[in-house]
């Protein structure tokens, strides 16, 4: 990935404002991680745009063509990229993602947020834990669901993947939790 400068709200806004006019394709684009966290003003920026789609077949190459272009024209990093390809899903994710808007004929959304952040405990950075603190902070998802969604993936992490270490990924939520557990005025949330 170049060095480029960090992306903060209003760019994501003006590369997808711009994607929209110059794809003409219809689908779904999903925001992903960092890019869902500073588009919901949470943090003021992020590395790079964090995204997936779905479209059909036939306007896969025109969505990818014009976000290479936009890359370029825009000078952001743009990775295409799904909490699925660090956790199994839990149930239900597609219909918890929120609705972001319509550039063009795309419908911008926020990939499940759960997923999302069930994925960045299983990379474990400081950042990611914090990006995870600040959703639960926001109440733009809860601890016992959030929790509840942890308890069913586990069992399934590391049967496909060989990058999925379930044993490192419940250290990491057991880190976060305990983390929670020490925030001043915090209850626990049901940990």
């Amino acid at each position: 990935m170049s060095q480029r400068s960090p992306v903060d709200r209003q760019r994501i806004a003006g590369f997808l404002n711009q994607l929209g006019r110059q794809c003409r394709c219809a689908g779904r684009l999903y925001l992903v991680g960092g890019s869902s966290v500073v588009f919901e003003n949470l943090r003021k920026l992020t590395l790079d745009i964090d995204l997936t789609f779905e479209v059909d077949p036939g306007s896969e190459n025109r969505l990818v063509q014009a976000i290479r272009e936009l890359k370029e024209e825009l000078d952001v990093n743009v990775e295409q990229v799904s909490p699925g390809d660090f956790i199994p899903l839990p149930a239900g994710y597609r219909d918890r993602s929120e609705f972001v808007g319509r550039f063009g004929e795309l419908d911008v959304f926020h990939f499940d947020l759960y997923s999302t952040a069930l994925s960045k405990i299983e990379r474990g950075s400081e950042q990611d834990f914090a990006d995870v603190q600040m959703l639960l902070n926001a109440n733009k998802i809860e601890w016992a669901r959030l929790q509840g969604f942890f308890d069913e993936i586990l069992p399934r992490m590391g049967e496909h993947s060989l990058r999925q270490d379930p044993v490192e990924f419940e250290q990491n939520f057991r880190a976060l939790a305990a983390m929670r557990r020490d925030l001043p005025g915090s209850h626990g949330g049901g940990i």
